[in-house]
């Protein structure tokens, strides 16, 4: 898995030109870091049992803080 990899993703939805209602402009999302990796490589780290309970994941590798619209504005 690339270490610089870009969760985070755009598009544009289509807006017509008789929409009453103003363009929506971009929107994001985030994606989960799991969709990047092809297979789970042997001996990754591990959080102790109670940082997994809190993160979701044993594998930090696999762990996303999703911070939900912080930074994603829209």
């Amino acid at each position: 898995m690339a270490k610089n990899q870009v969760y985070t993703k755009s598009y544009h939805p289509y807006h017509s030109l008789n929409d009453p209602c103003p363009d929506p402009g971009e929107k994001h999302y985030s994606t989960p870091p799991h969709l990047y990796m092809g297979f789970q490589p042997e001996k990754l780290p591990q959080f102790t049992p109670k940082e997994a309970l809190q993160k979701g994941t044993l594998w930090p590798a696999l762990y996303d803080p999703y911070e939900k619209n912080q930074k994603l504005k829209g």
